[in-house]
């Protein structure tokens, strides 16, 4: 039988079958290629070295910022209990907590534009227009909370110690001129809703005035008697009643269900006082005896050539009603405002720091020298062992140096 003959099997076998390593094969190839791994190493070392006394010294300064607590914010929830409306809005700065939503407009374009104007951040980072500057800014300035206590703290890296410490403590200046514009807080929305609300009741009531100067130049009538003024008032008194209820129920139902006890209790209210609003206007309701001393006569009665003037009067009277109940919200609303204030508190002031924060040029020379020296012994071993993986097995040499030769740019 002859042993000679081969099976394709144990060609194939032989043919795969690569050169047998051990660690000596691989100690003995490191000492071959000592020198090389010794230069490339100290060539990388001394060049480290020189690199790291080239970098300029980084500064990174520090200021702390205390948002309102969690208690400052359900007591202004507790007064926002009557206003569902204001309450959904605010519910949309409730979807974060007060860290996240001040952390957030730190980062905000107005605040950084404004930084931009006030230090010329562009020119001192090289940046040609804004959108660039805010993509480098994040590099330089760091603004983050911690999760446990909630203090934001805002750090600002850069060569200057001085301009570090000012840039930092700048953010605290624009943060609170950003707040007093925006109605953040629960009772900054308040009192902007109640500024809106008497706005308006200020117009109408100018509006109502111009009216009733209208009537008085057509109709020659200026001065009402007792009983008819005062029938007038009670009438606008008691709308103005059922337009505050109105607003109290409108607000209640954005927030509460029809079976809610308050809803119910304001619905009952409202029916009564406009059953007693329609009793004093209606043309057909009964006048009270004058012997009891009742004025309480239906506006329809009056006399019908003063009934524009009464009516003008009525809505000046109702309009002079509703300003001043507006502008009791709108104080009460102010005082919470001010309770509140200031929204952001500045912890700890940055300072200009006294020592260095990176770089850290020991670990930029030992990172490089040990990223050279594993470097330098790959490429021995890989390059003793492609040729002995040549010498071993000569056409899979050949099959390499064709892929190589087909992947050269020049030929």
């Amino acid at each position: 039988m002859d042993t000679s003959v081969q099976t394709p099997a144990q060609a194939q076998d032989n043919l795969d079958e690569g050169p047998q390593l051990g660690l000596v094969d691989l100690l003995t190839w490191i000492g071959e290629g000592k020198r090389l791994i010794g230069t490339v190493t100290a060539i990388v070392a001394i060049a480290s070295v020189g690199y790291a006394l080239s970098l300029s010294n980084v500064f990174t300064a520090r200021t702390t910022l205390l948002p309102p607590s969690n208690q400052q914010q359900s007591g202004s929830a507790a007064a926002l209990a009557a206003l569902g409306s204001l309450g959904t809005l605010a519910g949309g700065l409730a979807t974060k907590t007060p860290d996240e939503l001040y952390v957030s407009l730190l980062r905000s374009d107005t605040v950084q534009r404004n930084l931009d104007k006030q230090f010329d951040l562009k020119a001192r980072y090289r940046a040609k227009t804004y959108e660039e500057l805010r993509k480098i800014l994040p590099f330089f300035i760091r603004v983050a909370s911690e999760k446990k206590s909630g203090v934001i703290t805002v750090e600002v890296d850069d060569k200057d110690p001085t301009f570090a410490a000012d840039l930092a403590n700048a953010h605290s200046g624009e943060i609170t001129r950003l707040l007093s514009r925006l109605a953040v807080t629960e009772a900054q929305q308040r009192r902007v809703f109640f500024e809106q609300q008497l706005k308006e009741s200020k117009e109408n009531l100018i509006k109502a005035e111009v009216a009733l100067r209208e009537v008085q130049e057509k109709s020659g009538m200026v001065v009402l008697e007792k009983q008819a003024e005062a029938i007038i008032e009670a009438v606008a008194a008691l709308k103005a009643r059922i337009a505050e209820r109105e607003i109290r129920l409108k607000v209640l139902r954005t927030a509460t269900t029809a079976e809610n006890p308050d809803v119910r209790l304001l619905m009952s209210e409202l029916a009564a006082l406009r059953t007693e609003l329609q009793r004093m206007e209606s043309n057909g309701g009964t006048a009270s005896s004058p012997k009891d001393g009742s004025i309480d006569i239906p506006v329809g009665r009056l006399p019908s050539a003063g009934l524009a003037y009464v009516r003008a009067y009525r809505e000046v009277k109702f309009q002079e009603t509703m300003l001043a109940s507006m502008l009791r919200q709108f104080e009460v609303a102010k005082l919470d405002e001010a309770k509140d204030a200031p929204a952001l508190q500045q912890v700890d002031m940055a300072l200009p720091p006294d020592r260095k924060s990176k770089p850290a040029r020991a670990m930029v020379v030992l990172g490089n020298t040990l990223a050279a020296l594993l470097a330098s012994l790959l490429w021995v071993v890989l390059r003793r062992y492609g040729q002995i993986a040549r010498e071993h097995n000569p056409e899979r040499a050949k099959a390499l140096d064709g892929l190589r030769n087909a992947w050269r740019l020049r030929r």
